[in-house]
């Protein structure tokens, strides 16, 4: 089996690695720092020194770059199971007040990595009748923040792309889920000082989704919501 996963190398996303390669997937893997993905390379081959750990450099908001991930996967000649849309950046800010550029910005990653790298391996899967679409959305996906700005307007897109994909995909027999954190333990909190028992376990979010993964072929779980135990965190907790 093969999963393919992006914004792979710190948070869901390695957390996302792990869970698979300890079901016996082969994971070819990418992320922007050229270093980290040679780091994480090293580490997993290691790991899981039975498997194919291949981690590839790309910048998922080029177009250019998806192509080029997409030649690796081929050239493996292996059916694909499993596509993790999980890159992602956040910029907090207000609509109102925001950088010049930033929806821009958050769309090209957010959004059009995850629907034009969905659009070069739907082919692989249709022919196979089956496969595993999973989009990494979030809480912002739901609900107004008063600072979520663009970040948020390219959340709620991806889930209606998300949404519209099950839909379009069911007679093919490929299944398709959302996923909707809440705040989870990654770097993108770092400058937020909380106690880790405030967010939810990275691993949490990516053991779900290999549970989601392992349902029948005739159960697809649509959305998968989580949250902290105490809800999200308010501004007030900043």
């Amino acid at each position: 089996m093969l999963a393919v996963i992006t914004g792979a190398t710190k948070g869901i996303g390695k957390a996302i690695v792990d869970s698979f390669a300890e079901e016996g997937f082969d994971i070819i893997f990418c992320a922007r720092t050229s270093k980290e993905v040679k780091q994480s390379e090293k580490f997993w081959q290691k790991k899981f020194p039975s498997q194919k750990m291949i981690g590839l450099t790309c910048d998922v908001s080029k177009k250019s770059e998806l192509k080029k991930l997409m030649n690796q996967i081929v050239a493996l000649k292996k059916p694909v199971n499993v596509l993790v849309n999980n890159a992602g950046i956040f910029f907090p800010g207000k609509i109102s007040s925001e950088k010049e550029g930033t929806i821009e910005k958050l769309m090209a990653v957010n959004l059009y990595s995850a629907y034009h790298l969905t659009r070069m391996i739907i082919p692989i899967m249709i022919k196979q009748k089956q496969g595993h679409i999973f989009n990494n959305c979030s809480t912002a996906s739901l609900f107004a923040y008063s600072n979520g700005g663009s970040y948020s307007i390219t959340k709620y897109a991806l889930l209606g792309m998300t949404k519209n994909l099950r839909e379009e995909l069911i007679p093919y027999n490929i299944k398709v889920t959302a996923i909707i954190p809440g705040a989870t333990d990654t770097p993108s909190w770092k400058t937020v000082k909380l106690p880790p028992n405030r967010m939810m376990p990275a691993m949490d979010v990516a053991n779900m989704m290999v549970a989601a993964f392992k349902t029948s072929p005739q159960t697809v779980v649509e959305e998968i919501y989580m949250r902290p135990m105490k809800k999200d965190i308010s501004e007030e907790e900043f």
